[in-house]
């Protein structure tokens, strides 16, 4: 007896004997067997690819929005003025301490101003960050501010900024660095 094919799977084969012997009911009953058997084997090789799918999606495309705002790199200006905390697009609550170092042309006597706004403009606190060395250098010098502020109500974002301090007042002097934030 020749099969159909060198490659065919026992099923088949199984399908082709049951087809020779013909009108004999078990061999009906053989031959309906393997055809269902074959119709779930696709619908479960179906299942597996579209949870394949829904899975590959999941860990490429589905993240939680904090996970995609928030920066995992600290902020800096070029070559200025590095934040270590908070970074970008974290969520902040009263009081938070603002870290980093900047080079000591970006402060005046030890201190330059640091103002958190909500995402209306409204200002919620303002103090000096304090160098914590010696400023009078132009390498870098660390940082500090502790600010204290009441959660806006409204909106639940809004904008860190770190001004150079400018005495001279004149406008080619400005220079500031801004970090998203989000309120707790």
């Amino acid at each position: 007896m020749k099969w159909k094919s060198a490659h065919s799977s026992a099923a088949e084969r199984c399908i082709h004997i049951a087809e020779v012997v013909g009108s004999n009911p078990a061999a009906r009953t053989i031959i309906n067997k393997y055809k269902n058997m074959k119709k779930i084997y696709i619908v479960l090789v179906a299942v597996l690819i579209l949870a394949a799918a829904g899975a590959g999606y999941w860990y490429f495309f589905a993240q939680t929005p904090a996970e995609e705002d928030i920066n995992q790199e600290p902020a800096k200006l070029d070559d200025l003025i590095k934040v270590s905390s908070p970074l970008p697009g974290q969520e902040i609550s009263s009081p938070f301490t603002v870290t980093g170092e900047a080079r000591g042309s970006w402060y005046f006597e030890a201190s330059f101003p640091v103002i958190l706004k909500d995402s209306n403009g409204t200002v919620l606190a303002q103090v000096p960050a304090q160098a914590e060395g010696e400023w009078m250098t132009t390498d870098y010098v660390p940082f500090k501010a502790i600010l204290n502020f009441q959660k806006p109500s409204g909106t639940d974002t809004g904008t860190l900024t770190l001004e150079k301090d400018n005495p001279s007042g004149l406008p080619e002097n400005d220079n500031s660095l801004v970090i998203p934030v989000v309120f707790k």
